[in-house]
């Protein structure tokens, strides 16, 4: 009895000590997350400025959003940022990592070379690319001999910042797959090669189908990322020219802190959360149609 009264105290006190070191972290997440996340829900619902009386809505906010023009202008663009960002930060460092796997002449410094934009603050990466595509004293139009106002045209501004975000991002993706190629059995590819398969029948018989788990995550990672940037756009362009940048999250800002329209703001965020959601979902379901060993 006594060796049972005193292991269910050692639980006790164990139990309490467990509570007493996770209790900043929940307080933490209640207090910055959960309350603001659900206070957030309840404002889609009312108008207000910030000063004068919250004013129940109903779905007003939503209906106006839904039927105004920018609204689904702002979309489209961030459809477009999200989707091309994507393919092309998922295919390229694929390819950089396929190369460099294979332990080239200083494949150390490559990579090195290629993950510290991902480490770099977004201020001083914007900074630096706003000079280069500066239209008069930039480096791409004095190296090449071009003429072109970059990040001033509705219709370069939007392909540049997609440029830069994917030069960013590529060198944390390519660590991504090196972490996958590693983790690969070699004993597969020494058959293939037995069995006479080249490097490119190799690559999409082999390769692709081994690696689709983490290719599989790193879309999905790279797809949320890309429906939630702010800096960028904030940074280097301000959502112009002529609303060609301007995107979901940089117009909930405008809408809560330039506007001060707090309830349109956080139906704004709700409508973003749920297109992410659903997007996330469509993504986890076809991932048993071509990612290996996957299924429901």
């Amino acid at each position: 009895m006594q060796t049972n009264n005193c292991n269910k105290s050692k639980i006790t006190s164990l139990s309490r000590l467990f509570f007493y070191f996770v209790l900043p972290s929940f307080l933490g997440c209640l207090i910055f997350i959960y309350i603001p996340s659900v206070f957030s829900f309840l404002l889609s619902f009312f108008k207000w400025n910030l000063i004068s009386k919250i004013e129940y809505a109903g779905f007003t906010n939503y209906v106006e959003l839904f039927q105004s023009k920018e609204f689904w202008f702002i979309l489209k663009n961030t459809l477009f940022y999200a989707v091309i960002t994507t393919i092309f930060a998922t295919c390229i460092p694929l390819i950089l990592a396929s190369v460099l796997k294979n332990k080239i002449y200083g494949a150390e410094f490559y990579k090195t070379s290629y993950f510290l934009p991902f480490i770099t603050p977004m201020i001083v990466i914007a900074m630096i690319w706003q000079w280069i595509f500066d239209p008069n004293i930039g480096l791409v139009n004095m190296l090449f001999k071009l003429n072109y106002t970059w990040l001033y045209d509705s219709n370069l501004a939007m392909y540049v910042l997609i440029f830069v975000s994917v030069w960013k991002l590529a060198g944390y993706n390519m660590i991504i797959f090196l972490s996958g190629f590693a983790s690969l059995n070699n004993q597969v590819y020494e058959a293939a090669k037995i069995d006479g398969a080249g490097k490119i029948k190799t690559f999409f018989s082999i390769t692709l189908p081994l690696m689709s788990p983490t290719i599989f995550f790193v879309i999905l990672v790279t797809t949320i990322s890309s429906f939630q940037v702010f800096d960028l756009i904030y940074l280097m362009t301000q959502g112009g020219p002529e609303n060609s940048t301007n995107i979901l999250v940089y117009w909930l800002y405008k809408n809560a802190f330039e506007f001060f329209n707090i309830g349109k703001a956080s139906a704004i965020a709700y409508i973003l959360f749920v297109l992410i959601l659903t997007l996330t979902i469509i993504q986890w379901k076809l991932r048993t149609k071509w990612v290996q060993n996957e299924k429901d």
